[in-house]
């Protein structure tokens, strides 16, 4: 009799253990990533702000509805499993690319970046984070802001790939300008971010070795 009940209560144990094994379960890997931590609560900013219909700062109320609308669709990216974004080079030139540093294990993040260098015609590969690009000190782009007009931009900075995107970057055959497929792209500065933002040519650029990871033709 004894042992029955001590069966019934080891069955009993193991119905409960399954049933509260999801309790136990880890958060979904990417709420880890500073990106989407990031996002998340540059969501909440303007959330905030659009909530109390307060103005902030460089923003219309109508430029944070696009600007939420933007983060909204990049965590969407996140939480679809597509956690980087892509590059492609169509400038006639080698570019300089951001992308994951080397020597990170699978489940470390890191704000940083590595800087890599992306020929002619290439795409970076799927699943590698291309999470910039640089654009050279002699160089300027034409850039899109939220509302769709085009925002001049010196060189000697990095421009931010919004994950889940594939920014294209092609040169103006008229006026030699790189110009952006997107729009409300993000200006970084040497100190914005832990990334090496140099102070370089474009033909010290074209001179590089081309090492970014790409998809094969």
């Amino acid at each position: 009799m004894k042992t029955c009940k001590y069966i019934l209560m080891l069955v009993l144990l193991l119905v409960n253990f399954a049933f509260a094994q999801p309790s136990f379960a880890d958060r979904p890997k990417f709420t880890k990533n500073p990106d989407y931590v990031a996002i998340t609560q540059e969501i909440k900013k303007l959330q905030a702000a659009k909530d109390k219909q307060a103005q902030l700062e460089g923003y219309t109320p109508e430029q944070i509805d696009q600007e939420i609308n933007e983060l909204e669709l990049q965590k969407y990216a996140f939480e679809s499993g597509i956690n980087w974004g892509q590059c492609t080079n169509e400038t006639g030139k080698t570019i300089g690319v951001y992308g994951p540093e080397q020597n990170l294990d699978d489940d470390d993040y890191s704000t940083g970046a590595a800087l890599y260098f992306l020929a002619n015609g290439q795409t970076t590969q799927d699943n590698w984070n291309c999470k910039g690009i640089y654009l050279p000190s002699d160089v300027t782009a034409a850039a899109l802001t939220l509302d769709g007009k085009t925002q001049e931009v010196a060189g000697g900075v990095a421009i931010a790939v919004p994950i889940g995107t594939n920014l294209v970057l092609k040169a103006n055959p008229d006026t030699g300008t790189l110009e952006f497929n997107q729009v409300g792209t993000k200006i970084l500065k040497s100190g914005d971010v832990d990334w090496f933002i140099p102070n370089v040519s474009q033909a010290i650029v074209d001179a590089r070795v081309t090492n970014a990871p790409t998809n094969k033709a």
